[in-house]
């Protein structure tokens, strides 16, 4: 079973040097995502836009006894661009991506329609079995404003995407340093 055991680190959307640090990193690859939910939990969409191409996939996502079984699959664009039409949730984010020893690793800065970040988040992969997150690599260390808790639905994508709710999160966080 394709078991998805991530850990999410809120930084700071404002450190405009933070992607342009990333973009210069070798090894980090860049990609711009257009992404949707569907009608159904657990339904995604994503087109990712990068290294010269695009692809699109289709996900399912569902938590389980405290974990996560992801489950993704190619899609045609006209596939996609059929599914789109019954999006509901949709966001805009450029990552970086980077695999750091058994670590896969995902910053993501989610966009407003005039392209600025009104969020940046990062998480990693981590093997199955294990529980507690590495260190940040020190890069992103000097941005992080919180570490969020294990599977905590309010750093989801998908509710991300409000810009209302990301605004909330980060005065919260920002004000006492965790959030109620």
């Amino acid at each position: 079973m394709p078991i998805e055991n991530e850990r999410k680190f809120v930084l700071n959307e404002g450190a405009l040097s933070l992607e342009a640090e990333l973009s210069g990193r070798p090894g980090v690859a860049r990609h711009l995502l257009r992404q949707a939910y569907l009608d159904a939990p657990g339904l995604r969409i994503r087109s990712l836009e990068g290294e010269g191409e695009t692809t699109h996939v289709f996900t399912y996502k569902r938590t389980i006894d405290g974990q996560v079984v992801e489950i993704e699959t190619g899609l045609s664009a006209i596939d996609f661009a059929r599914l789109w039409t019954q999006r509901r949730e949709t966001l805009v984010k450029v990552r970086y991506s980077w695999t750091e020893g058994r670590y896969h690793w995902d910053v993501d800065f989610f966009k407003r329609d005039d392209g600025s970040t009104y969020f940046a988040m990062a998480e990693v992969e981590m093997p199955e079995d294990q529980i507690e997150p590495p260190p940040l690599p020190d890069f992103l260390a000097t941005d992080l404003l919180f570490v969020a808790p294990a599977l905590d639905p309010r750093f989801t994508s998908k509710r991300i995407a409000d810009q209302a709710h990301a605004t909330k999160l980060l005065a919260e966080i920002r004000s006492n340093g965790a959030i109620g």
